[in-house]
């Protein structure tokens, strides 16, 4: 059995998801030709920025879920945090990767992410204050 179950849950899918988006960065720079850089191409960029804003956030959120997960925080909030982390990163990484962009799904999952990302440490916080 995993030690951190949940949290193990969450990083197999933002593994997977950081899959997808280095592929398609990938296939962007192949389509490009473009092999260091972003030469001119907005798909390019776009394809880059999708997977650069998913590595800015994903591992401080699994580091905020991994440490409410060892402090005892029960599994329905652990999956409330992390499956509204896990929709805000898909939903960004959609809205930033079309050529045009889907703005109301790029602030949506900015939304959902920046949600957790301000009550995570809170709940952390006071388990601390409180233990």
């Amino acid at each position: 059995m995993t030690a951190l179950p949940i949290t193990s849950f969450y990083a197999a899918f933002f593994g997977l998801l950081l899959f997808a988006l280095s592929v398609q960065v990938i296939r962007a720079r192949v389509a490009a030709r473009v092999a260091i850089g972003l030469g001119d191409d907005i798909r390019l960029l776009r394809a880059s920025r999708a997977q650069g804003n998913f590595v800015e956030y994903a591992p401080m959120i699994l580091i905020l879920l991994g440490l409410l997960e060892l402090a005892g925080t029960g599994p329905f909030l652990l999956h409330a945090l992390g499956g509204l982390a896990l929709a805000g990163r898909v939903a960004h990484a959609m809205g930033i990767s079309r050529e045009p962009e889907n703005l109301k799904q790029r602030q949506l999952g900015m939304a959902l992410t920046f949600t957790v990302l301000g009550l995570a440490p809170l709940l952390l916080l006071l388990r601390i204050a409180f233990a």
